[in-house]
């Protein structure tokens, strides 16, 4: 059984894949480097940390990745973990949350109010995360789907939620435009 969210200490340092944004994407043991890539990318973009939990299911050096991700690996703020004990043993000593994002979510993505610190995890394309990850999850977020719809492509998932994330997080994604 998961601990309350609220009853986890509130991160006292930065934490590994702390960003800018305040939150940062997870990527358990991703197996498309294409989709990897993309996310990379849109977190070099946005100022969003993006961390990885291997082993994944593709070389880093996969040219697919570097397509994908383009110029802006080098922007990525990207954190390997070398498995999921080692990015639980992180995440648990900095005091951060971690928010799940499944098919099997309680809470729709629109309704979650997102923390500063947040760690937002997604599953393998092919797998999802194993039950014992769901287990350690302190929020699980499903996004909205038609009826009969299985899950949206990870990079698309990623997104979605990143922009939840930032609009809640982040007062330069709230300000209103110039009419």
């Amino acid at each position: 059984m998961s601990p309350s969210p609220d009853s986890l200490p509130p991160p006292s340092r930065l934490p590994s894949g702390f960003s800018p944004s305040g939150f940062s994407i997870v990527l358990y043991q991703p197996d498309i480097a294409g989709n990897t890539g993309t996310i990379l990318r849109m977190g070099a973009c946005l100022g969003i940390g993006i961390e990885i939990v291997e082993p994944a299911g593709f070389d880093a050096s996969d040219r697919n990745l570097r397509r994908a991700g383009m110029d802006y690996l080098e922007l990525a703020q990207l954190t390997r973990h070398v498995d999921f004990e080692s990015f639980e043993r992180a995440r648990r000593e900095a005091g951060r949350r971690l928010v799940l994002l499944t098919t099997r979510g309680d809470t729709a993505l629109g309704a979650a109010r997102f923390r500063p610190g947040d760690a937002i995890l997604f599953g393998r394309e092919s797998a999802g995360v194993p039950e014992h990850v769901h287990e350690r999850a302190d929020l699980r977020l499903r996004i909205p789907m038609q009826e009969g719809a299985r899950s949206l492509n990870l990079a698309v998932s990623a997104a979605i939620a990143a922009g939840e994330a930032l609009r809640q997080l982040r007062a330069d994604w709230t300000q209103r435009a110039a009419p």
